[in-house]
């Protein structure tokens, strides 16, 4: 079955060759850490080939999570599909990227990378029959620099949910990071304003979760590179500002079995078995996945302050603020569509425990339980997801999944530094504390 996102093979000799032909000087070497941070070592275009060669060793000691006590160096392994020339920097010695795998000295891809764990959970779920599309949502905010050149949340629009321009005053940057991307061969589906003053939206058209996973970490580069050509911040912060919206990044999942929607043919209850079970799996460990897909203290925020954001671990066709929605169209395959992840996340784990727990409700035949009305009463029989990061990570630390996919020291070195993040969080004085309790305590 022929689909949009899928891309040829390369061979070292095609990447040679196009070093040369478009003057390309530098290769930035990229991967992310466990948190879905990028990071990168430059290399120059005659060290090309001995890299794609013999690999490039690097001193990881540095990268939180990354080295057992008796290692120092691993290797990055250039994947030769992810070579594009970055179109926002200079076009005389012009500067590409290739996301790379994370291998130890045997060639071994190294288990704690996080694009090694996703590549685990694909290549699982292939054995089994089962290949996946997805295409992600993602939600930014614009905001203006002091002159300093340091982030603020100042926006001086006001513009709303697809409003256009002039009100909507990030119509020019939006433009060129779409053109940007795709002229780095990305597939944008759609861009618009979103609700709130500053806030914009990104889609992406469907592609195999490897890939996307690789393109949601460059476009978080390349929004915040263009965004500065124009004096402006982008943040990928879940909720940078009190009272609207905050960011998600809803990720759209279609699921095949030997090339068949499993989530097409309706039955008696208007959802396939594999689909209610599919999304049974996601939400019996939402609140595990939480801690990933949810990582920050500031994500609870946008949680929990309403404005369609989910809480409520239910499921639905039309409840904007469902945990998962099912979503069926004219001349489109149906998809499961997960409300609750934010743009903070790591993509790579992200990806990978949907995946598993997806597979797992699936095997295990989890019902979800009923759609969830258009309105109903907040009663306490309704699950919610975790309240705060503190939670997410309790929640995560008990699910069984989460090590499985992740690998045990993954799991313990990640709580481990969320712990600290909260721990660091709960000591803070803030400003609201001294207005609320200064004058009259």
């Amino acid at each position: 079955m022929e689909r949009k996102g899928v891309k040829s093979m390369r061979t070292k000799e095609e990447i040679l060759s196009l070093v040369e032909e478009e003057d390309v000087e530098f290769i930035r070497l990229q991967f992310t850490d466990m948190f879905g941070r990028l990071k990168n070592v430059a290399i120059t275009a005659g060290q090309l080939e001995r890299v794609l060669d013999k690999n490039y060793e690097f001193d990881a000691s540095n990268m939180f999570g990354m080295l057992q006590e008796d290692e120092e160096y691993m290797y990055l392994r250039p994947d030769l599909d992810t070579f594009v020339i970055l179109p926002w920097r200079p076009q005389q010695g012009k500067v590409a990227r290739m996301l790379c795998d994370i291998c130890k000295e045997d060639g071994s891809l190294f288990v704690k990378s996080p694009r090694s764990i996703l590549k685990n959970v694909l290549d699982k779920a292939q054995a089994k029959g089962y290949s996946f599309y997805i295409d992600p949502e993602c939600e930014f905010f614009l905001f203006h620099t002091d002159e300093n050149g340091i982030p603020t949340t100042v926006t001086h629009e006001q513009a709303g949910f697809m409003d256009v321009g002039p009100i909507d005053m990030g119509e020019n940057p939006r433009r060129d990071m779409v053109l940007a991307l795709e002229d780095m061969g990305f597939e944008i589906e759609s861009s618009h304003h979103e609700t709130a003053p500053g806030q914009q939206e990104i889609d992406f058209q469907e592609g195999k979760p490897l890939q996307i996973a690789d393109s949601v970490v460059t476009f978080k580069s390349a929004v915040r590179s263009i965004a500065k050509r124009f004096g402006l911040h982008a943040t990928f912060m879940p909720k940078p500002k009190e009272g609207v919206a905050g960011s998600g990044m809803h990720i759209n999942i279609s699921v095949y079995k030997d090339d068949r929607s499993i989530f097409n043919e309706k039955d008696a209850k208007g959802v396939r078995d594999e689909a209610r079970w599919f999304i049974g799996g996601i939400m019996k460990h939402a609140k595990g996945i939480c801690a990933i897909s949810n990582p920050l203290v500031n994500s609870y925020k946008r949680l929990l302050s309403g404005f369609d954001a989910p809480k409520d671990i239910v499921w639905a066709k039309q409840k904007i603020n469902a945990l998962v929605k099912v979503r069926s169209r004219k001349f489109e395959d149906t998809k499961v569509e997960l409300r609750f992840p934010d743009p903070s996340a790591n993509p790579y784990l992200l990806f990978a425990l949907c995946i598993e727990a997806g597979i797992l409700g699936i095997e295990e035949k989890i019902e979800p339980g009923d759609m969830a009305p258009l309105c109903y009463e907040n009663g306490s029989k309704i699950d919610k997801l975790p309240a705060t990061l503190s939670e997410a990570v309790a929640y995560m630390e008990k699910d069984s999944l989460i090590s499985k996919v992740l690998g045990e020291e993954f799991t313990k070195d990640y709580a481990t530094a969320k712990k600290e993040e909260w721990k660091e969080y709960m000591i803070q004085v803030s400003d609201w504390e001294i207005n609320k309790y200064m004058n009259c305590m």
